[in-house]
């Protein structure tokens, strides 16, 4: 039997941040995971480059049933502080749009510098954890390779979304036998499906990008969405998939930049012999303006031959097109997971388990899911070091 004074369960961006405020705290500490390699959410974010905060950070930016749990982890540890970190590991990085900063070089430089502020830590890497149980005040972690024991236990194995980089349900598990409460998990940040009718426009305009607004379920966002095979995808969509449910309508402009409906009737003024096709053209995608001048019948139609009210139909199906989405893409694409442990059972401050002294769970596994955009990584950032602290 080996002791600790934390184990921490998961190698992810969490568990690994975890790990270095642990240790500067003075902390005897073990990382266990099941995967081959630690960070695997890390190496593959951001394109390969990890978007790995955002300098936008606030809690408005996160969904939860308690929607200011957050600030407290997020105030004490803010995104400038984890770019500091990044400045002092020689990470060169940018700024895309909106706040978002990218690594310049490879997303596993990030790794490397959370490995190297937990050097000292005991990590275990393919070591699968059978039972985390509580005696007293010492908690017992085993697996195949034996057993320890530790004072506290961080669980940091995250959500279900990815699971081929070996996401699981456990800390879900592992909170349901400690008797905390769970927000029903559904996949978040994650292309939404259409049906077979719909997707008759769709899949010839798989990759077209175009840029769109939706508002929808308290959020709104103005981004790139991308037409796929099988609905749609891009920034807009996986901001809003979070905050859409099944059998709801969405509603999206095209081209917010433009009034559809009144730019067709001035250049049918200026030039009525121009097909629609090609005025919508002006301001969408080539073959975005054509699909929908077939779809409304207008495909060799020219400008004059329409009265107003055929051209404010076509108007609104750009500027708001009401579509019913039939699904996402699941837990397989999808960035993170929704829902969670219900943050009424734990402490804002140190992200404890208030039944269960010296049980803490941090990152996604959490009810707190934030927007895109590096967002999730800041919790993880903030999160973990409010329990490495405590």
């Amino acid at each position: 039997m080996e002791h600790f004074d934390l184990v921490i369960l998961g190698a992810g961006a969490a568990g690994l941040f975890c790990a270095g405020s642990a240790l500067a705290q003075g902390r005897r500490v073990a990382v266990l995971d099941h995967a081959r390699n630690p960070g695997e959410k890390i190496r593959i974010s951001g394109g390969g480059r990890c978007n790995f905060t955002n300098l936008a950070t606030a809690p408005d930016r996160f969904l939860s049933g308690n929607p200011r749990f957050a600030a407290s982890a997020l105030a004490r540890y803010p995104a400038r502080d984890f770019v500091t970190l990044v400045d002092r590991a020689g990470i060169a990085w940018h700024e895309k749009t909106q706040g978002q900063l990218f690594c310049d070089g490879k997303a596993t430089q990030i790794t490397d510098m959370l490995l190297a502020r937990m050097r000292g830590a005991d990590l275990r890497l393919e070591t699968p954890i059978e039972t985390v149980t509580h005696q007293g005040d010492r908690f017992h972690v085993t697996g195949p390779r034996g057993a320890m024991t530790a004072a506290r236990v961080v669980v940091a194995t995250g959500g279900k979304s990815i699971p081929k980089i070996g996401a699981t349900g456990f800390a879900y598990d592992l909170a349901r036998q400690f008797g905390l409460r769970l927000v029903d998990t559904r996949p978040a940040l994650v292309p939404l499906t259409f049906a077979e009718q719909d997707l008759a426009l769709c899949r010839p305009l798989a990759g077209v990008a175009v840029e769109a607004r939706i508002a929808h379920g308290g959020g709104a966002f103005r981004d790139a969405l991308l037409f796929t095979h099988r609905g749609l995808s891009g920034p807009a969509i996986l901001q809003i998939s979070s905050f859409w449910q099944p059998g709801e309508v969405l509603q999206i402009d095209l081209c917010p930049d433009h009034d559809i409906a009144a730019h067709l009737k001035e250049a049918r003024g200026r030039n009525g012999r121009q097909q629609v096709a090609t005025a919508l053209g002006a301001m969408l995608p080539e073959r975005l303006a054509q699909a929908l001048a077939v779809e409304t019948g207008l495909a060799q139609a020219r400008l004059a031959d329409q009265n107003n009210a055929r051209l404010d139909a076509l108007g609104a199906r750009v500027n708001r097109w009401r579509i019913t989405p039939v699904g996402t893409e699941g837990y397989r694409t999808a960035e993170v997971t929704l829902g969670g442990v219900d943050t009424r059972d734990l402490d804002a401050r140190t992200l404890a388990a208030r039944a269960v002294p010296g049980l803490h769970f941090i990152g996604e596994c959490v009810d707190v899911t934030g927007w895109l955009g590096g967002y999730n990584f800041q919790w993880a950032w903030a999160s973990a070091d409010a329990a490495g602290r405590a």
